[in-house]
């Protein structure tokens, strides 16, 4: 069928058109060839669907052009193992079952992108993303291969702790205050320890923390929880914990395992000020003329953007957490693809971003932009969960964190550290595009194609 006869609005078809073109040119084209010039750099990565005219074609070539960047290997087998064609019904439903989901009725696909190669802490890193939203990918595309150009991302473990608070009723306000002093006594931890690690054998309990109100005690226990997100091992050993208070304490009575104070999926200042799962920094610092090139704008202003987005106008709404330009767009949609939480974005997507232009080191030099990210809240696990899922295990092992890690707690803190590294990918893309008011050009040509 001729592509003016095909049942188009004029966008669309103005697509199609080009795609068809493309297709003349580049159809004959061999996958190997297409291959060979996806290695070389002469055909676009993010392109292909244009140049090929066949988004299919596309979405293959570029699986293995990804595969064969990463050689043999685990990396290569994840990229491999995520589904693109067809469901295995059979094995996804199986794996769900009485794992991730009840009453089931299906599932709802997702598509899946990366960015990348991106540079963090000197390793070049493939990080998937599942969204509907149109730009975002690209976008964060972009930041990250400004930062790579610029030497990469620095990240940093500050803390690592997840948390569960339940709410005891003492007999009174003399035995509630006598509860919290023995609790966050330092001499008391290891008896604490003896009934918490009776359930678990990777988890311990780090600290405590007890608010008080009247005679009620909300007790916030941080722990720690290997390569899970930790969420059931934490609630195991606190109630085992519970348990032996209930014993030191007669007459104290156990309200709820969970009192609100651990503080899960809701925003609250307890878990920007000491965070819960893992905390951690990143880094980078861009020059002048990368920030020109790929950004299209300039160090100074970014930071006065961010300066008065982040700060000042987050400030105005009395937000917590939330001095960011878009944090939450780029981890959900890390989480989406990985297999984690999704409704824990709320406190998992606090973040302080800051820019700031540094001064030339010479006379004559250019300047440059300091761009970094701090996030306190982020709440991770590479086993458990919607992570044993084929396609959510294949998107942890394209970014090389599948499974326990050989020291506990490694993969998840790498993941961590990805999530906090692509945020300020993310961040600083936006800032960008907003400091010359390119954000809804791009979202016009990126994310509005005409379906009529």
């Amino acid at each position: 069928m001729l592509l003016s006869k095909l049942p188009l609005g004029a966008a669309a078809l103005r697509v199609a058109q080009r795609r068809g073109a493309a297709a003349l040119c580049s159809g004959a084209l061999s996958d190997a060839a297409v291959l060979d010039k996806l290695a070389s750099g002469q055909m676009a990565f993010h392109k292909l669907e244009a140049e090929l005219g066949d988004p299919v074609r596309a979405m293959r070539l570029r699986r293995e052009h990804l595969a064969s960047t990463f050689g043999a290997g685990a990396h290569a087998d994840a990229i491999r193992a995520l589904p693109s064609d067809a469901l295995d019904a059979a094995g996804f439903y199986g794996q769900v079952d009485g794992a991730c989901c009840e009453n089931v009725i299906g599932y709802v696909p997702l598509p899946v992108g990366t960015i990348g190669p991106y540079k963090i802490d000197g390793k070049a890193v493939y990080v998937p993303m599942a969204t509907t939203e149109g730009a975002l990918v690209a976008s964060t595309h972009r930041g990250a291969r400004a930062i790579s150009a610029s030497g990469g991302a620095t990240t940093e473990l500050l803390a690592d702790g997840m948390t569960r608070a339940p709410a005891l009723a003492m007999p009174s306000l003399k035995a509630a205050a006598e509860l919290k002093r023995w609790l966050e006594d330092p001499a008391s931890l290891d008896e604490l320890n003896l009934a918490f690690k009776a359930t678990s054998r990777f988890g311990r309990l780090l600290a405590v923390k007890v608010g008080i109100a009247g005679k009620y005690a909300h007790v916030r226990f941080k722990c720690f929880t290997g390569d899970a997100m930790g969420m059931n091992m934490v609630s195991k050993g606190v109630n085992k914990v519970v348990e032996s208070i209930l014993e030191k304490y007669p007459g104290t009575q156990l309200l709820g395992l969970s009192g609100n104070m651990c503080t899960d999926k809701k925003p609250s200042a307890i878990n920007w000020i000491d965070g819960r799962g893992k905390s951690v920094a990143a880094e980078a610092i861009l020059p002048a003329s990368v920030v020109a090139s790929v950004l299209k704008t300039t160090p100074a202003a970014v930071a006065r953007l961010s300066v008065h987005k982040n700060l000042i106008g987050s400030a105005l709404a009395g937000s917590i957490g939330g001095q960011n330009a878009h944090a939450s767009n780029i981890l959900t949609a890390i989480y989406l693809a990985a297999g984690q939480d999704p409704a824990q974005n709320v406190e998992s997507s606090t973040c302080l971003t800051l820019c700031e232009e540094v001064p030339a080191a010479t006379p004559g030099g250019e300047s440059s932009l300091y761009v970094s990210c701090m996030m306190p809240s982020i709440e991770v696990g590479t086993v458990g969960g919607g992570t044993a899922l084929a396609a959510q295990a294949a998107c942890l092992g394209i970014m090389g964190v599948k499974g326990a890690g050989e020291t506990p707690g490694a993969n998840s803190q790498q993941l961590a550290k990805i999530v906090c590294a692509s945020v300020m990918a993310g961040e600083l893309s936006l800032l960008a595009a907003l400091s010359v008011n390119h954000l809804v050009s791009a979202h016009m040509a990126l994310g509005r194609r005409d379906r009529k």
